[in-house]
């Protein structure tokens, strides 16, 4: 029960921390070709979501 119990808590936690950061406006987590919000990859010159 204990186990459960830590670790409910940690994800409370967890959660708590990224509810933070989004109320604070920080700026979202990037993959390596610039996240959701990039056009085209530099890395691999590959264009995605109808870039040009």
């Amino acid at each position: 029960m204990a186990s459960i119990i830590l670790t409910f808590l940690i994800l409370l936690i967890s959660m708590g921390g990224l509810a933070v950061g989004v109320l604070l406006g920080r700026a979202p987590i990037k993959g390596s070709c610039g996240g959701l919000a990039c056009t085209t990859c530099r890395g691999c010159k590959k264009t995605i979501r109808g870039g040009k």
